[in-house]
């Protein structure tokens, strides 16, 4: 009996200083701040530039433990550049120019010859961008780049794989409508730069039946060259020996004439609307709001970085998610491109029920951000955010040649990534005010909505005059 008393005096014991220990560190917890040391120093690769006879730029990396040997090129080409009653014209060309094979290959046959290489060449036209991908295994390169070299020499363009590819664009028109996420950044797009613009115009069964296999082969004509293209390369490869590799391979594609086409400018004015675009079967309302932002190249840049950081997550996501509970999502973002301004816009996906009261709340945020200077807490939390996140941006050694050479490609300086970092170190809660006050119009925002009416805390009205969207796929021609 004495014994089993002292073991259970021993528990309690062990319990009670468990439990003061705990609350012990549980007071202090909250006062004590992680201190951490500084982050290791970003070993940059060493990049070889060079430029082939024939004016493809080069930018290559020697990666002896990477187990492949990759290639990205970038082709001053692009949708923005295609005519509007033929959209979806330079989407097809990037795809049949890969998959309707040379003069002496099918596609087919090509893609059985890479399989047996397990290497991949594939090619495709973006917005604003042509682009070439090469993978393969360091003792097959030779092969590799020369199928490569027969695809942009001697492109065939065969017409029924242009017919394969028409349904393919054809069956993604058929389902645009199907995800309201998609819908509602495809309309805010619209709104943003203008139905017609070319970057938001969309492709429609019409255009995509326009289009004839000559388009195809004028468009690539028009600017698919050599000193049109910049090229990145990284693997287990010396750069001499590479650049004579490229320079054997590719040196007989002839130059062209380098596409002068200026990139589309973007008129836009502020002003304030409320949309609305009708989606019944569903019990959740997506929400955005913004206006137009700006360029990358925009001095502003840092600070305004720092300022939607505080304004997106800082106050927006905490508001309406975390003490209001209404949304599933919230998300903002202050959009700046290379070549054309990007889109400043909160978004949310919440309840129909509290659709009206979410976007209140956002208005609200939106105009306090102008009002007054933020917090030091809120500023040193978001630098800190960022500065710790730059590691990222340094992840592999093809992450870093390829964005030297998107970089070049767009005519931004190769140090543009460690000037913003640079650039935001130095950012003030006054330099956060100051941008906000510049660039942020709360008063002259763009309102869309993509739910039920029906359901809505209150009527869309209530926020002004309301512009009701049509989203109805045009019917094809019989």
């Amino acid at each position: 009996m004495r014994k089993r008393k002292t073991i259970k005096t021993s528990i309690a014991g062990l319990c009670l200083l468990a439990f003061i220990t705990g609350a012990a560190y549980a007071q202090k917890a909250p006062k004590d701040k992680f201190v951490f040391g500084p982050l290791n120093p970003i070993k940059m690769p060493k990049v070889e530039r060079a430029e082939l006879p024939n004016g493809i730029k080069l930018f290559l990396v020697e990666d002896p433990e990477y187990p492949t040997i990759d290639l990205w090129a970038m082709v001053k080409a692009g949708s923005v550049f295609e005519p509007a009653d033929k959209a979806g014209l330079a989407s097809l060309t990037g795809s049949v120019l890969r998959t309707g094979g040379t003069q002496s290959k099918t596609g087919d046959q090509i893609d059985k010859e890479l399989e047996t290489l397990a290497a991949t060449v594939e090619t495709g036209i973006g917005q604003t961008a042509g682009n070439i991908r090469v993978s393969v295994l360091k003792e097959d390169l030779d092969k590799a780049l020369a199928i490569l070299a027969d695809i942009l020499t001697n492109p065939a363009f065969r017409e029924d794989k242009l017919n394969l590819a028409k349904i393919q664009q054809k069956t993604m028109i058929s389902r645009r409508n199907d995800d309201i996420g998609s819908i509602t950044d495809r309309e805010f797009s619209g709104l943003m730069y203008g139905k017609d613009s070319p970057y938001a115009r969309q492709t429609e069964y019409a255009t995509i039946d326009a289009i004839t296999r000559q388009d195809l082969v004028d468009f690539y004509g028009a600017y698919f060259h050599p000193n049109n293209t910049y090229m990145a390369v990284w693997g287990d490869f010396k750069s001499g020996d590479m650049i004579a590799k490229l320079k054997a391979a590719l040196g007989p594609w002839k130059k062209g004439k380098p596409s002068t086409l200026p990139w589309p400018k973007v008129n836009y004015e502020f002003r304030s609307t409320v949309n609305y675009v009708e989606k019944p079967d569903v019990n959740q309302s997506n929400i955005m709001l913004g206006h137009i932002g700006g360029l990358m190249n925009n001095p502003d840049l840092p600070a305004l970085n720092i300022m939607n950081q505080i304004l997106s997550f800082e106050r927006m996501f905490k508001r309406i998610r975390t003490d209001e509970g209404l949304a599933y999502s919230v998300r903002g973002d202050y959009g700046a491109s290379y070549i054309y301004p990007g889109v400043f816009s909160c978004g949310a996906q919440t309840k129909s029920q509290s659709t009206v009261y979410a976007i209140d709340i956002m208005l609200q945020e939106l105009k306090k951000i102008t009002e007054q200077e933020v917090s030091d807490e809120e500023l040193e939390k978001a630098k800190d955010g960022y500065l710790n996140s730059y590691v990222f941006n340094f992840e592999s050694k093809s992450q870093i040649v390829n964005r030297l050479m998107s970089l070049a490609y767009f005519g931004y300086p190769l140090d543009f990534t460690e000037k913003q970092k640079a650039g935001v170190e130095k950012v003030t809660k006054a330099d956060v005010l100051r941008v906000a006050r510049k660039y942020i119009q709360p008063g002259k925002v763009q309102i869309l909505v993509v739910g039920k009416k029906e359901d809505f805390d209150k009527p869309l009205s209530s926020l002004g005059q309301v512009n009701v969207i049509d989203i109805a796929i045009p019917a094809p021609k019989k």
